[in-house]
């Protein structure tokens, strides 16, 4: 066994060596008749040195206090606890002997290769589960905003690489990163710099450094002097105490320490209070070291009992909450010796007793060994399962340690969460928020460490230009747009039948809309509609009453007739379009309104061709007569609705209209509205019921002036004005308008056509029948006869 550097723990580890091989040679079931031996040696940290111990070990001319070792006896495995670097080193140059290297202290990501490494073992986990452990605690809290310090070692760069890549990959982003060299100790001028770097921040701050020693107390003083309270620190070393005193206790509960998964073996401390002191590997403060277990001040689990009154200020290994690495080397020694059962026994028929001559296969060691350690499964003085993985790692993993300075002036390390990335996905991390002690100035437990407030459901990440990722605004979802969750990159677009409420977080159904009978809109088009189909049906009913009259008589009463039936349906079809459209309503209400329309107007044209042929044909020698009657006017409108009827079938034949769910023509709702299929011939309608009004127009225009108290074309005239006003508006704000309304503008202008054809051209006639009736004679009309033929 080869030591890294002088350490008051590193005791722990070499006792601990002795104590496990102890164990084992006291333990029957495990390799029976074999007494295992061991060397030690303390290497300072020299390389030197390093490679003189190990040749020493391997060449078999060491010794070692209390132990009786045989120098010829073959070297089964060297377990050592050097830095990363030097286990590197030692392993490039020693592995040509082919010797099992099982390391209890370095974590270096590097050396997990079987096969670049076939020899090489370990007894914690290595920096890869480190730096996700670390991450996980990280995402547990929702930190983000992040500052490294490292050392500038191969492995510890490449790790903290990782890590600040598993960062940005949850959102967090690094707001300082900083590297020191790894070879020495951190100088106070290096902490200065620490000090001045973190001074001006609030982040979480992680020491990615002294993997293998620890921080002294009066260093962590010091620092928290110098940087603001509210922050957090990460380590992944031991915080030493050197000397408790009460200025120590000034210190804040802002640490967390990850260190490998670690525990305090059955008897070991036993063994420590009772074993009688020794030099273990030249150990030139050994004798201090067994006299600091005499202090009054350590704890009663490691206090020796013994007369030294000696005290001293360096008693930092009596508060080690796992007394070094011990744990990984007790693993270790375990380790080895069952590869070496279960080979032994193997190579001896799976005999319990053999002989010196079957023991042979001890010679066969170094290279045969490996077999049988890489996959070794075992049980340690814990009753722990204990096995190796793929890469030759132990299967282990981290605790999360919280240190707490209490008001008694005590010091506690807590364990408040595991990883282990050998567990379950899900299982994998643990953490008790409630045995964590924050510190007294965090408002919030757990505090928040964020470049930028998180953003609520409503709203999305908009990254600040030239920042890292995580500072950014906050900016609303869009229309139409969501976000669930905090701290969206991106707002979710709702599908095409729903639509975001007002805070932006849901998406809800859209509201289904149609000019229904229900609304208030379509009630009073409803009520117009039928308000002037009984007006109508009473016009054409007084029509009808007083058929006989001159006046009904003198204008073409069955033209009139028809003109009122016509305009009745055009009352009724403008129902067509209120209502849940279907493809059946939507067909019909189209044609429907583009044929009662047609009739209507081709009635007019025939009412004012009759009017100016009536009155050409009274003058002498005209040959207009034979054109007069109802066979003309009844050709005339029969002929013209034809050529509409026409155009509506073709309409029909080709692209007719059909009930269409418009999900995007109105925000936040489902618009259900007729298609009307082809535009242009939904145009070529409306443009032929122009074209009929317009030659109306003009000739009932030409006719006004024409002298006769029943003289309709005064009345058709201001009646086609009124029409052509409405139809001519009604083109730009059909166009304008949108959903329902659009309907609603249509059907107004249905209804205010309609009703200046009827007001203009039958409200004066009935005025007359009903209160005027004596102009409604025959007299009248004679009289206005005689002075046309004067």
């Amino acid at each position: 066994m080869c030591s890294y550097r002088y350490l008051a723990l590193n005791t722990y580890n070499f006792l601990a060596f002795v104590f496990a091989v102890e164990e084992i040679n006291n333990n029957s079931q495990l390799l029976p008749n074999i007494t295992l031996g061991l060397h030690i040696k303390d290497s300072y940290s020299y390389t030197r040195k390093i490679i003189e111990s190990a040749l020493q070990i391997l060449a078999g001319q060491g010794t070692i206090v209390n132990f009786k070792c045989n120098s010829f006896r073959t070297v089964a495995a060297i377990i050592e606890g050097f830095s990363d670097d030097e286990t590197y080193g030692f392993y490039n140059m020693f592995q040509i002997y082919r010797y099992p290297q099982v390391s209890y202290i370095s974590q270096n990501l590097y050396m997990s290769d079987p096969v670049q490494y076939p020899y090489f073992y370990r007894t914690i986990p290595n920096e890869l589960h480190l730096c996700a452990a670390i991450g996980k605690l990280l995402k547990y809290f929702g930190w983000k905003w992040i500052s490294i310090f490292s050392t500038d070692d191969e492995s510890s760069v490449r790790a903290v690489q990782i890590l600040k890549e598993g960062i940005e990959r949850n959102g967090g982003c690094i707001a300082l990163h900083e590297t020191f060299p790894h070879q020495r100790r951190i100088t106070n001028l290096e902490f200065q710099k620490f000090h001045s770097a973190i001074k001006q921040s609030y982040t979480v701050n992680i020491f990615y450094f002294n993997k293998n020693v620890a921080f002294s107390l009066y260093n962590v003083l010091d620092l928290q002097r110098n940087v603001k309270s509210g922050q957090v620190f990460i380590t992944i070393a031991e915080v030493e105490i050197i000397k408790i005193n009460q200025k120590h206790f000034k210190i804040r509960n802002k640490f967390f320490i990850f260190k490998p998964y670690n525990k305090v073996m059955p008897h070991f401390l036993n063994f420590i209070r009772e074993m009688k002191p020794v030099s273990l590997a030249n150990d030139i403060k050994a004798n201090i070291w067994w006299k600091v277990l005499c202090d009054s001040r350590c704890p009663k689990t490691i206090r020796r009992d013994c007369n030294s009154t000696v005290t001293t200020d360096a008693i930092v290994h009596c508060f080690s909450p796992y007394f070094g690495y011990s744990y990984s080397v007790y693993n270790a020694v375990y380790a080895v010796a069952y590869a070496l059962h279960d080979m032994i026994m193997s190579g001896s028929g799976n005999s319990t007793t053999w002989t010196r001559e079957n023991s042979e296969v001890l010679y066969s060691l170094p290279w045969k060994l490996h077999n049988y350690l890489r996959n070794i499964h075992f049980k340690n003085g814990l009753g722990e399962e204990m096995y190796l993985d793929e890469n030759g790692d132990l299967a282990t993993g981290y605790d999360i340690l919280n240190l707490i300075f209490l008001p008694n002036m005590t010091l506690k390390y807590e364990v408040v969460g595991h990883y282990n990335p050998h567990a379950p996905q899900g299982q994998d991390f643990t953490i008790d928020e409630k045995a964590i002690v924050w510190e007294s100035s965090f408002t919030q437990k757990p505090p928040q460490f964020r470049c930028s407030p998180s953003c609520h459901p409503g709203y999305r990440k908009l990254t600040k230009e030239g920042k890292p990722i995580c500072c950014f605004d906050c900016i609303p979802c869009a229309e139409g747009e969501i976000s669930n969750q905090t701290d969206m990159e991106t707002c979710i677009t709702c599908p095409d039948d729903q639509w975001s409420n007002q805070k932006r977080d849901t998406c809800i159904p859209k509201v289904i809309t149609f000019l229904s009978f229900e609304e208030p809109l379509g009630i009073a088009l409803t009520s117009f509609s039928m308000f002037f189909f009984l007006i109508t049906a009473a016009i054409l009913g007084i029509f009808i009453y007083y058929r006989d009259t001159p006046i009904v008589r003198a204008n073409n009463q069955h033209i009139s007739y028809i003109l009122l039936i016509s305009l009745i349906l055009c009352f009724l079809c403008s129902l067509l379009f209120i209502g849940h459209p279907e493809d059946v309503t939507c067909i019909l209400r189209q044609t429907t309104f583009g044929i009662t329309f047609s009739i209507a107007f081709s009635s007019i044209l025939a009412k004012t061709i009759t009017v100016v042929t009536a009155f050409q044909a009274t003058k002498p020698g005209s040959k207009l007569h034979k054109w007069m009657g109802s066979r003309v006017s009844n050709s005339i409108v029969f002929s013209c609705s034809l050529i509409q009827t026409v155009l509506c079938l073709a309409w029909l034949f080709t692209a007719p209209p059909f009930a269409y769910v418009n999900l995007r023509s109105e925000i936040g709702t489902i618009l259900i509205e007729c298609n009307e299929g082809s535009v242009i011939a939904f145009y070529c309608v409306l443009g032929y019921l122009g074209f009929l009004a317009g030659i109306s127009f003009i000739i009932a225009f030409l006719a006004r002036n024409l002298p006769d108290n029943f003289n309709e074309a005064k009345n058709i005239t201001f009646s086609l004005l009124v029409v052509c006003s409405v139809w001519i508006s009604f083109i730009p704000t059909y166009l304008s308008s949108k959903g329902k309304y659009m309907v609603a503008v249509e059907i107004f202008a249905i209804l205010a056509s309609s009703a200046g054809l009827l007001c203009c051209i039958f409200i004066p006639k009935c005025y007359i029948i009903l209160l005027r009736p004596e102009r409604n004679n025959k007299k009248d009309l004679r009289k206005l006869h005689i002075k046309i033929i004067k």
